[in-house]
């Protein structure tokens, strides 16, 4: 079977994931002035004003403004609107402050203290260290299985925990971790107030105050005039659900001013179109097929190693990234802190994977590749794909299911299946997605010595150390584990020519999908 010669002729044979949606907005934006700093090309000073639109894939019912429970983008981008976290990331996986001002750890990194922010709830409350307790005891608590960040909190030891003073609150840990920041940076991590019980009246002390919510539909805030990094500049935040095509009608049609998560062929035809600017971070997510290591054949390393030397990457990056992107090699992190740089690309090679798969005696066993338009490039990645098995003599029948339910069922259907990831540090990575307990263990990688090496590498105070022993561990899965990770994407996403203070960020960071310093010209 030949190969596509280009992205027109693989979307006119695969179609494009998603049909144009009907979208019909209401209220517009209003405002005037300069740019604002950070943005590039922004001149002048904010100025406050004016409502703005924001559009994501939707999640139907299953959307959510939990905090603790976030699992979609639009989820995401709500409860960071309305509340903040201790700590952030910046675009280099770096911790940065959020409520906490500061911090310090003891010399075996088992206790660690944070020093809070003057800041106030929006039901007027002080923020207190029992605030700080309260919020990690319910993302912890067992009944809460949809808490995003309860595997990886884990570590923190509440009853040995406590607030110190008006302002500090000291966390003990069960074992040493000197990346624990870092962990306080990640999804599911916000702090709520202790009078919070109820996820649709949110108490939070982000910029903005909730006004309505209708999962599947809506979202609509208001500015906190009291918030302690100074406020929002636009009156109003709505975020609504929206398919891809849908976005991008509504931006050019001045009936939105934010689009998240845009395709790379939105991305080329926006360069022509002055009512939009595309707004991209470079190769800051990350592509894979997952091969689940727990069912047959996958649990032979030479059928996962086999499929991975039958990706064409370049290819892959071409056609479904229209070249909008990097070459992936089989790790999570490229570019990240502790990614090991010297480890060789791997090449395509039809003969050795059809040598390997032969001899594991599945070229004439169909294998199911579970996808969904869920994500940009899902859909065509996993067709595209399928061909290039085919070039083997393997056998990939791809089925598509619900983009609102998908992350959740693909732990459960087929063999192969469409992954990918926002920014995150790896050791993040790691704990979410490739330990034994981890909740979204997508390629079903389940090993108790891995586990164990990466429970020393959390442990190791000393940076050298511990950066060999994540070396060592990314190693591990880049030879034997599920991850065919062919691509790392650039993030795209497009605002109409009318915002000021939207910056380049990489998914999951602190200025990704950040409204409370946008503006309007």
């Amino acid at each position: 079977m030949s190969t596509f010669r280009d992205r027109r002729e693989f979307l006119a044979l695969a179609g494009a994931a998603g049909s144009a949606g009907a979208l019909a907005l209401t209220g517009c934006g209003a405002g005037s002035g300069g740019g604002a700093a950070g943005d590039t090309g922004d001149k002048g000073a904010p100025r406050r004003g004016g409502q703005f639109r924001a559009l994501f894939t939707g999640g139907g019912e299953a959307e959510t403004i939990d905090p603790h429970a976030e699992a979609l983008a639009i989820d995401m981008a709500r409860t960071k609107a309305v509340f903040d976290r201790l700590v952030d990331l910046d675009a280099t996986m770096t911790p940065v402050p959020g409520l906490a001002e500061k911090w310090e750890s003891d010399a075996e990194a088992t206790v660690w203290r944070f020093t809070l922010r003057d800041a106030l709830f929006h039901d007027g409350k002080r923020l207190t260290p029992e605030d700080v307790l309260f919020s990690f005891a319910r993302i912890l608590d067992p009944k809460a299985t949809t808490h995003f960040a309860q595997g990886l909190l884990s570590v923190i030891d509440l009853k040995r925990s406590r607030g110190v003073g008006r302002n500090v609150v000291q966390l003990a840990l069960s074992r040493p971790s000197a990346e624990f920041p870092a962990l306080l940076g990640t999804l599911g991590t916000a702090v709520v107030s202790t009078r919070y019980r109820d996820p649709a009246r949110p108490v939070g002390t982000g910029a903005f105050r909730l006004k309505s919510f209708r999962a599947g539909r809506s979202f609509t805030a208001v500015r906190f005039d009291d918030h302690w990094g100074g406020g929002a500049y636009v009156d109003e935040l709505r975020i609504l659900s929206a398919d891809a095509d849908a976005r991008g009608n509504a931006l050019r049609g001045g009936e939105a001013e934010y689009g998240h998560e845009m395709t790379p062929t939105f991305a080329r035809t926006a360069q022509a179109d002055r009512s939009v600017r595309i707004v991209a971070a470079k190769g800051s997510t990350a592509h894979a097929i997952v091969m689940k290591c727990d069912r047959k054949p996958f649990d032979n390393p030479d059928v996962t190693l086999a499929l991975k030397l039958l990706a064409d990457r370049e290819k892959l990056v071409e056609v479904v990234l229209a070249g909008r992107g990097a070459v992936g090699n089989d790790m999570f992190g490229k570019g990240y802190r502790y990614y090991p740089e010297d480890v060789p690309q791997r090449q395509r090679d039809v003969a050795e994977a059809r040598a390997l798969l032969k001899r594991a005696g599945v070229l004439n066993k169909p294998l199911s590749l579970y996808t969904s338009s869920v994500a940009t490039g899902f859909v065509e990645a996993a067709t595209l794909f399928a061909e290039q098995a085919a070039d083997a003599g393997l056998r990939v029948r791809v089925t598509t299911g619900s983009s609102e339910t998908y992350f959740k069922d693909q732990l459960s259907k087929g063999v192969l299946g469409s992954h990918r990831s926002g920014a995150m540090s790896i050791p993040t990575y790691i704990n979410d997605r490739l330990l034994t307990t981890s909740s979204f263990n997508a390629s079903g990688w389940r090993r108790e010595d891995f586990d164990a090496r990466f429970a020393k590498a959390q442990s190791s105070t000393d940076e050298a150390e511990r950066t060999r022993l994540y070396g060592e561990l990314q190693r591990t899965v880049h030879e034997e584990g599920g991850l065919l990770m062919w691509g790392h994407p650039d993030w795209l996403n497009a605002v109409s020519s009318r915002v000021r203070g939207v910056t380049a960020a990489p998914p999951n960071t602190l200025d990704s999908a950040r409204f409370d310093k946008v503006w309007l010209a």
